[in-house]
């Protein structure tokens, strides 16, 4: 068993399945639940940095769009609606456990341009030395499709890099990496991953939830990019929250890259 109950630097990444029903709405319960556990980590000690799918879902729901937009226009629309609701709720939710956060959007020069990825490095050391939860997500309501972040997933990886985590932690909506496709009769879940094959990744295609833009596939190309700056990265079902005491316990059901 890998033990992770001393990783300290933790990148958690939430989709939007993880915090939205179907309809875009948020699942105010599962948020809440969220933000409490997240803050009870951060009382114990451990830096989190959130990084956060939803915007584009949340702003569908308010704008009363049943169906996730193709055209990027709307997307971004969407986006633009949906960040705010994002991150008011976030504000107003962390502020019960007295806990300051701080909203951070991404574009994929933020990484690749040298000046700027230092700047960024640099705000998030002194936000997290103020004991602030920086909140990230990719700055949709501008970003350039095919240009910047596929997924959350890769963003994720990304920061967990430039802020040289501990640990990278992706909800999800199974248990983990599997033989096969989950709903598969015989799947079996593969709890600690050294090296990724070919079958693994056949067996990782398809698309995520319905207002999700990715899968397991994304995921583990989020363990590549972590697993190049030997970060490991563990894939959990984000079902029940409270599954990451039982991960820094190292009691939880999840696969893990080493």
């Amino acid at each position: 068993m890998i033990d992770l109950s001393g990783k300290k630097r933790v990148v958690i990444k939430v989709g939007t399945s993880n915090i939205a029903y179907k309809t875009g709405n948020l699942n105010i319960r599962r948020m809440e639940k969220l933000v409490k556990v997240i803050s009870d980590i951060r009382n114990s000690g451990r830096e989190v940095i959130l990084v956060t799918s939803g915007a584009i879902g949340v702003g569908m729901g308010r704008l009363n769009l049943s169906v996730r937009p193709a055209d990027t226009p709307t997307k971004q629309a969407c986006a633009a609606v949906g960040q705010s609701e994002l991150m008011n709720i976030y504000d107003k939710e962390f502020s019960k456990y007295n806990r300051t956060v701080a909203q951070i959007l991404m574009t994929r020069d933020v990484i690749s341009n040298k000046e700027r990825r230092e700047n960024a490095k640099n705000t998030f050391e002194r936000l997290l030395e103020m004991n602030v939860i920086p909140i990230i997500n990719a700055n949709d309501t501008i970003s350039l499709e095919n240009l910047d972040f596929d997924e959350n997933d890769t963003l994720s990886a990304m920061v967990a890099k430039l802020i040289e985590a501990d640990l990278l932690i992706i909800f999800t909506d199974v248990d983990g990496l599997y033989d096969k496709n989950p709903s598969e009769p015989g799947a079996k879940l593969i709890p600690i991953v050294e090296k990724i094959t070919d079958e693994m990744i056949y067996a990782a295609k398809g698309k995520g939830s319905e207002l999700s833009s990715g899968g397991m596939l994304a995921k583990l190309e989020a363990a590549v990019i972590a697993k190049e700056e030997n970060i490991p990265a563990v894939i959990l079902n984000g079902e029940r929250l409270e599954i990451l005491y039982d991960l820094f316990e190292n009691n939880a059901v999840c696969t893990i890259f080493i």
